[in-house]
């Protein structure tokens, strides 16, 4: 009687192997990406990822979440090292001692690992983040076939030793292996330790400080404004959202912008919180908590402390339902108790409407938005338009 393996025709060796290198390659390829929009997503003024397609499936979400770092590092970044030690093993794999069994228990375990970790990441953006990247859900994929296709050379030409087993023996032969062991990991390893500590913290976004140089008062319609001189070359009115990242980035990349260019650009500022209990436009709940932060904002303004409160709510990560007025209070010199009164006043949330209304006259569906000359821009400014001024 034939067995039901005997029926099973074995692939040659070439062809499992060589899958498993195209995809360490493919996942190194993908992690490099990440990294990169991961950084372009902090500090390009105008970058916004292909993948920024929907609320549900954006890739500038994703990396603009506090679950994007680990350890002081991005997690893409985390990837390039860990596809990259999957890379080093593969000459081991394919020396001729190994006899085509050696290091892929090894190889099974890494990639094990990685796919538990890709897993961990896919419930964080499903419960938390509540967004998808569609290059993480490429990494899993890759995670994933790694391990069954190291499973399956395992399995068709490895020997039948238990797994803890073949990875002590696979760790062994590795070490035994100086020629290739030292050359390869001992430079990596140095090189990935080196990178890792002294990795620059870029996602740490902050405004510049308050210059006395730099010119700030209300407009006419008391509109808080920063920057320029009686006639600035640029007046660029900004409607933000207290809890959206783009407005954060934008903002303080403009206000860097006005720091360096006191004379030449002015920076008017306006609220349109994304709010369901303050925006119309909003059906369900989201940014829940912004509408609160603009009418401190807006009190902060009456007191002559709108910048300073300003910075402060973009500055931090802020949990808008967990507002802590009192820390607010004591940071810029306002009074505690009209503070927190302050939300209740008929008056301030009065300016807040004017200027939701405004948005929704002007078209505004979505934050950053900007009206320069008259027109509308949402998101980001064309850079054409910032290059005439600096």
């Amino acid at each position: 009687m034939i067995s039901k393996e005997q029926h099973i025709k074995t692939l040659p060796f070439r062809v499992y192997t060589g899958s498993v290198v195209l995809l360490i390659l493919a996942g190194l390829a993908d992690s490099i990406y990440l990294s990169m929009h991961h950084y372009l997503v902090y500090t390009d003024i105008g970058y916004e990822s292909f993948c920024a397609i929907s609320k549900a499936i954006n890739c500038d979400t994703v990396s603009q979440s506090p679950y994007s770092i680990f350890l002081g590092v991005p997690v893409a970044v985390w990837g390039v090292a860990g596809y990259l030690f999957c890379f080093l093993l593969l000459p081991f794999a394919f020396s001729a001692d190994a006899g085509k069994k050696r290091m892929w228990p090894l190889i099974f375990a890494v990639t094990f690992i990685f796919s538990l970790v890709s897993i961990i990441f896919a419930v964080i953006s499903t419960l938390y983040i509540r967004s998808y990247c569609i290059m993480c859900i490429l990494i899993y994929g890759i995670n994933f076939m790694l391990v069954f296709y190291s499973w399956l050379i395992i399995r068709r030409f490895g020997e039948k030793e238990r797994m803890i087993e073949g990875f002590r023996q696979d760790i062994k032969f590795a070490f035994n292996k100086r020629r290739l062991f030292f050359p390869l990991f001992v430079p990596s390893a140095v090189i990935v330790i080196f990178a890792f500590v002294y990795f620059p913290v870029y996602w740490n976004l902050t405004p510049p400080p308050l210059s006395a140089n730099v010119p700030k008062g209300i407009t006419e319609d008391g509109h808080p404004w920063i920057g320029g001189s009686e006639n600035p070359e640029l007046v660029i009115t900004e409607f933000t959202d207290y809890l959206c990242f783009q407005c954060k980035k934008m903002h303080f990349m403009l206000r860097q912008l006005v720091e360096k260019n006191p004379e030449k650009i002015r920076l008017v500022h306006r609220h349109y919180p994304m709010d369901h209990r303050y925006n119309p436009l909003v059906k369900e709940p989201f940014h829940v908590g912004s509408g609160d932060m603009s009418l401190l904002s807006i009190y902060a303004a009456k007191e002559g402390k709108f910048w300073e409160m300003n910075d402060l709510l973009l500055g931090v990560d802020i949990s808008g339902d967990k507002i802590d007025i009192k820390e607010l209070a004591e940071k810029t010199g306002l009074d505690n108790g009209k503070l927190a009164l302050s939300r209740y006043d008929n008056s301030i949330r009065r300016v807040l409407w004017l200027d939701i209304r405004d948005g929704l006259k002007a078209g505004i569906t979505g934050t950053p938005a900007y009206m320069i000359n008259g027109k509308l821009y949402l998101g980001v400014i064309p850079a054409d338009i910032l290059k005439k001024v600096i």
